[in-house]
């Protein structure tokens, strides 16, 4: 029984990754759902809690498998790359008309699912907006978390009620938007990734103790990023473009070569927009905008 209640949900995750898992072992943590069925790539079930034991909170299936039946949904974590193939393989099965079924892509919106659509089932996405690295600890990750919904009717409500469940807030997508929404997603989370590679990369060329470097490099992106909840990006930017101070940055330059020195004129060029954008001086904004190749 859930909170309120009512029956949990019966669903059936067909992929069994890192999102799926964490996905699933969020929704079985909070009563939300009854019954978990995953169907994954291999044959045996990956090493995970929800499939451990000699009762395992969750079933496995192999593709071969009939199909789990008094199923409320199905939601799909599979790589963008096989979603469709994997929903026509879907749409082929004998599933109950008006079946809700979920996707998880981030950058793929519902014609994907057309063919469970031309079936008679409701379609509609739920990518959670947040990084999990791993099935477990992904698990309360996903605790709180955005979710940008897609989709109508029983797809929708499905999704709504998967994101009451995990505590999180709904982000509505519109028609046709997915891979651009996706996009500004991967800029926030998997390139700001990148940067502090790059960041620890050059702490580790200037001689600083690598093992120092990505706890104080986390801990000041962390800072940065708060700043931003808070007060904005214009507000929030700080450093030597943000103040105009352009020997500084002709300083960082002399000491950049290749893809590094190119990276930190680019990302230059942008915080100068946004330095201008709270009131930077105009001729400080030349000097700086000059170093960086931006127009001046």
């Amino acid at each position: 029984m859930t909170a309120d209640g009512s029956d949990g949900e019966r669903l059936w995750i067909v992929g069994a990754g890192r999102m799926g898992l964490a996905l699933g072992l969020l929704l079985h943590r909070v009563g939300f759902a009854s019954g978990l069925v995953y169907t994954g790539r291999r044959d045996d079930p990956p090493a995970h809690p929800l499939l451990d034991g000699a009762a395992p909170a969750a079933r496995f299936l192999r593709w071969s498998d009939a199909p789990p039946q008094g199923i409320t949904g199905i939601v799909i974590a599979v790589p963008d790359g096989v979603v469709r193939a994997v929903a026509a393989g879907l749409a082929s099965l004998p599933l109950a008309p008006g079946l809700p079924v979920l996707h998880v892509s981030g950058s793929l919106g519902t014609d994907v699912l057309d063919p469970l659509a031309e079936a008679g089932c409701s379609v509609g996405g739920l990518h959670p907006l947040c990084a999990v690295a791993d099935p477990v600890e992904g698990a309360e990750r996903l605790r709180g978390a955005t979710f940008g919904l897609q989709g109508e009717g029983a797809a929708r409500a499905l999704a709504e009620r998967i994101v009451r469940a995990a505590g999180g807030t709904a982000l509505d997508v519109p028609r046709g938007s997915k891979a651009l929404y996706h996009a500004a997603a991967v800029f926030a989370s998997n390139y700001l990734v990148s940067l502090l590679a790059v960041a620890e990369r050059l702490m580790e060329r200037a001689g600083v103790d690598p093992e120092r470097v990505r706890p104080a490099l986390a801990e000041l992106a962390a800072g940065a990023v708060e700043n931003v909840r808070e007060r904005g990006p214009a507000a929030a930017l700080t450093g030597p473009v943000a103040r105009g101070d352009a020997e500084t940055v002709r300083l960082h330059l002399s000491r950049l070569s290749g893809d590094d020195r190119a990276l930190y004129s680019l990302l230059g060029r942008e915080a100068l927009a946004l330095s201008r954008e709270r009131g930077l001086d105009g001729d400080a904004a030349e000097r700086v905008g000059k170093l960086l190749g931006g127009d001046a």
